[in-house]
């Protein structure tokens, strides 16, 4: 009798181990591949380091195997020096150098190896060239997302109409309410009406930015500032929007100037939110702000 059980034990085990070990060789979710870029040719933020620890903390834990650049120019120009002047600025704000592991250039060739882009940016990181192959990437299916001054970085290009806005000054630094205008948008779930942050809050020229063109997310409760102090006539102030770019998608949020941003995990779930709506892991509506009120 126990040879009889002994002999079922052994033939149930035989049918039941191939399903596991299938079971275990089912592939997992490949991670996005996301690029941060923190080439900063103006202003350098002492928060960007910051960001790239934050990014590369929470990056894997959603998906995401994280990459940074720090200086995308020619380091060996004006006569080799340009790494060494670069560094030199980038560790008086945030006292960490620049070494040529954290270089790379923007272009058709290095986009192949990436999903997502992350612009925390100022001045030009790119050469018309890089430009071209990074707007023609997006529209063939990339994600391109930005952060904070990512909107005052190559003034005067097509790269405008690709981040949705130029920055026009920062007539606020503290505490403000934000009014969230989609809350169904991923990137609007992670706050609530009226949620208050502190950080140093932007406008933006009147020119590419358009709610004819973009779909706002959140923007400031205007009731939480002094709107004497800005210079838009339509008092529109805008934090975060989204579009669609061809088949690809850009998001973008002013939010992210301070290292208390960063380490709040409510930005983080909202720069999280809109890096998966632009590559397609959550869903949300991209439809102009304007066109959404036309339809009302």
């Amino acid at each position: 009798m126990r040879w009889l059980q002994l002999s079922l034990a052994v033939a149930v085990m035989a049918v039941v181990s191939p399903l596991f070990a299938a079971a275990d060789k089912t592939p997992a979710k490949k991670a996005k591949r996301l690029l941060l870029v923190t080439h900063s040719g103006g202003f350098v933020h002492d928060s960007v380091v910051v960001a790239e620890e934050v990014l590369k903390q929470i990056g894997p834990k959603n998906g995401f195997e994280v990459t940074c650049y720090r200086f995308t120019g020619d380091p060996n120009a004006e006569g080799g020096k340009a790494l060494e002047k670069y560094s030199a600025n980038f560790r008086r704000a945030t006292g960490h150098a620049v070494t040529p592991t954290h270089c790379g250039h923007i272009n058709a060739e290095t986009l192949k190896n990436f999903d997502a882009v992350l612009f925390f940016t100022t001045g030009n990181p790119l050469t018309k060239d890089e430009l071209k192959d990074l707007i023609a990437w997006v529209e063939k299916g990339g994600a391109f997302a930005g952060t904070h001054c990512a909107t005052d970085t190559l003034y005067g290009t097509p790269y405008g109409a690709l981040v949705g806005a130029f920055f026009a000054g920062h007539p606020w630094h503290q505490e403000v309410k934000l009014h969230v205008e989609d809350v169904k948008h991923p990137a609007g779930k992670t706050f609530q009406e009226g949620d208050k942050i502190t950080d140093e809050i932007y406008q933006f020229s009147d020119t590419p930015y358009s709610r004819d063109k973009l779909h706002i997310i959140l923007s400031i409760d205007n009731s939480s500032i002094d709107v004497k102090k800005g210079a838009r006539k339509d008092q529109d102030y805008p934090i975060s929007w989204c579009r669609e770019v061809g088949k690809g998608k850009s998001f973008y949020t002013s939010l992210g100037h301070r290292k208390e941003v960063w380490k709040d995990p409510r930005f983080q779930k909202h720069l999280l939110a809109g890096l998966k709506w632009a590559v397609g892991l959550e869903k949300g509506d991209a439809t102009p702000t304007a066109k959404l009120k036309e339809k009302k």
